[in-house]
C-alpha cells in the first residue's frame, strides 16, 4: 500500500467533519477518565463516535449519523439492538417491581436448566458471573483447584479477557510471534505459567503436550478464534487435543464466549461431538446484559464448594450483580427465542454473511486489489454470520492462523484496523477489526447497501493504492 499514512490521514478529516458532536464529547472525557473512557478505546482513532440511539442492525449517533453497526455489542446482539422479544419479556417484571439485586433466583435455575439441557451432555454443573474475563479467570482456578498445577496452555492469538491468569500471547510481535505478556502489573512467575501453542498445528500440540503435559491444568482454546481472525478449529485438532487432555490429565476448557449459541441454540462443541470439561459461556447468554457463566463436569465445579488437593477451595463466588434477576430474565427470553426459531434464525443470517464475504471480495476485485475475507463456515457449520475483511501483501497467504491475520509481513494490519474502519464509517457502515457479524435484524437490503458501500472504500484505496 502506497501513501498509507496520506489515506488515513484523508479519512481522518472526513471523519472529523461527520462528528463534530462526538469529537467535543471525547475532549470533555479525556479531562475525567484515562485516554477519555473505559473500554474499546484502543479500537478508534482518532476517537469514537457517539451512540445516541441504536434499534435492530443501525447506530445513531450524536451528530445524527446512522450507521449499520456489525460490531453489535461485541458480538452479544444476535437479535439486534433493543430486540422487541427481550422488551416484552422484561417489561411485566419491571411493572411488577419483581427485580432485585443481591438475592437467588427462580430464573438463574431456569437459565442454567436450560443452557444446561443445550449441551445435551449429563453431569455438568453451572455457575453465573458478569463477563467473560471473569468466566475465563474462574475457569483456570478451577483447573488449578482441581489438578493441583499451575501451569496454563492456550493459543497464540487467542483473546480471553483481561486475566493475568492468559495475558500472553495475545498481540502479535514481529520477529517474536505470540511469545510476549501482554500486560504490565503480572508477576514475572504468571509469564513462565503460561505455555503457547499454534492453532489448528497438531503437530506442535503434540510436541507442546510432550515437554509440559505434566505440568499442565488446563489447556484453553476457542472452537472459533474471535480476535485471532475468525477461524474455526478443525475437528480433527478438537478431537486431538481432547485426547491429549485425558492422557495427561489436563482439564481441557472450550471459551465460548463469542461461539456460544452464535451458530446453533447450543455451544459449538455439539456441532463439532467435542465435550470439554468447562466452558465458558457469555454475550449471547446474557440477551444484551451483563451474564457470563462457567459450565463444567460436576466434579471439577464442585471444588467451588469443598476443598480441593490444596485443602482449599476455590473462591469462586461472582459478584454484587451475578444472576442479577433482570439478566437471567434477559438471557432466558434470548435463548427460548433462539430454540423456538432455529431454522430460520441461523441458516438465514449464514447466507447473508456468505453473500456480503463474496460481495466485499467481488468489491476490490472489480478495482484490480485483492482482499480475502474470513470467518466463513466450517464442514461442522451450516453458514456463519462473521466476517473479517484482510489486506494481503503477497499472493500465497492462505488465511489459516492468527499469524496469518496479525503479521504485518502477511496482512496490512494497519490498512485493515485504521483505514478501513474510518472509511467505512464516513460511507455509514461500522466494523471492528475489519468486519464484524450479522443479526437478525440485518436486511438483504442492509447487505445490499454494505456491498455498495465497500465498492466506494474500495474506489476509495484504488486512488493511493
Amino acid at each position: 500500500m502506497k501513501r498509507t499514512k496520506q489515506l488515513i490521514d484523508y479519512l481522518g478529516r472526513e471523519y472529523e467533519k461527520k462528528t463534530v458532536k462526538s469529537r467535543l464529547m471525547f475532549k470533555r472525557a479525556t479531562k475525567v477518565m484515562v485516554r477519555g473512557g473505559s473500554h474499546s478505546l484502543r479500537l478508534w482513532k482518532p476517537y469514537p463516535f457517539f451512540p445516541a440511539s441504536a434499534h435492530g442492525s443501525t447506530v445513531t449517533d450524536l451528530d445524527g449519523q446512522t450507521y449499520l453497526d456489525y460490531w453489535q455489542g461485541h458480538y452479544a446482539n444476535l437479535l439486534g439492538h433493543n430486540p422487541e422479544v427481550i422488551r416484552q419479556e422484561m417489561e411485566p417484571y419491571l411493572a411488577a417491581g419483581s427485580l432485585h439485586t443481591g438475592f437467588e433466583s427462580s430464573a438463574q435455575i431456569e437459565l442454567a436448566e436450560r443452557i444446561l439441557a443445550s449441551l445435551g451432555q449429563p453431569g455438568l454443573k453451572i455457575r453465573f458471573t458478569t463477563s467473560g474475563t471473569l468466566a475465563s479467570t474462574y475457569a483456570v482456578m478451577l483447573a488449578m483447584g482441581y489438578t493441583g498445577r499451575h501451569y496454563v496452555l492456550k493459543i497464540g492469538g487467542g483473546w480471553h479477557g483481561s486475566t493475568p491468569y492468559l495475558l500472553k500471547g495475545v498481540k502479535f510481535h514481529p520477529g517474536r510471534g505470540f511469545s510476549q505478556v501482554d500486560s504490565a502489573g503480572l508477576p514475572p512467575e504468571f509469564a513462565r505459567h503460561i505455555i503457547i501453542t499454534r492453532f489448528n498445528d497438531p503437530d506442535h500440540l503434540e510436541k507442546t503436550f510432550k515437554k509440559y503435559g505434566s505440568k499442565l491444568a488446563a489447556f484453553i482454546l476457542e472452537p472459533f478464534i474471535g480476535v485471532g481472525g475468525f477461524l474455526f478449529c478443525s475437528p480433527e485438532y478438537l478431537r486431538l487435543a481432547r485426547k491429549l487432555a485425558d492422557d495427561y490429565g489436563v482439564v481441557l476448557i472450550f471459551d465460548e464466549i463469542i461461539s456460544g449459541f452464535r451458530f446453533c441454540p447450543s455451544g459449538l462443541q455439539r456441532l463439532y461431538g467435542v465435550k470439554p470439561d468447562l466452558s465458558l459461556f457469555g454475550k449471547l447468554i446474557g440477551g444484551g446484559e451483563a451474564v457470563a457463566a462457567v459450565v463444567g463436569r460436576a466434579r471439577i465445579m464442585e471444588n467451588c464448594e469443598r476443598a480441593g488437593v490444596s485443602g482449599l477451595r476455590v473462591n469462586f463466588e461472582g459478584g454484587t450483580f451475578s444472576a442479577h434477576e433482570e439478566y437471567m430474565r434477559a438471557g432466558l427470553a434470548m435463548l427460548s427465542y433462539l430454540s423456538s426459531h432455529e431454522k430460520e434464525i441461523y441458516p438465514r443470517i449464514g447466507q447473508l454473511a456468505t453473500s456480503l464475504r463474496q460481495g466485499i471480495e467481488g468489491a476490490f476485485a472489480a478495482e484490480g486489489l485483492k482482499v480475502v475475507c474470513t470467518g466463513g463456515g466450517h464442514i461442522a457449520v451450516n453458514g456463519s454470520s462473521f466476517f473479517m475483511v484482510n489486506f494481503p501483501v503477497k499472493d500465497n497467504i492462505s488465511y489459516s492462523s492468527p499469524e496469518d491475520i496479525w503479521d504485518p509481513a502477511r496482512s496490512d494490519v494497519v490498512l485493515r484496523e485504521e483505514a478501513l474502519k474510518l472509511a467505512l464509517l464516513i460511507n455509514g457502515v461500522h466494523v471492528v477489526h475489519g468486519g464484524g457479524c450479522l443479526s437478525t435484524a440485518h436486511t438483504a437490503e442492509d447487505i445490499e447497501k454494505t456491498i455498495e458501500v465497500y465498492q466506494q472504500v474500495a474506489r476509495i484505496f484504488k486512488k493511493f493504492w
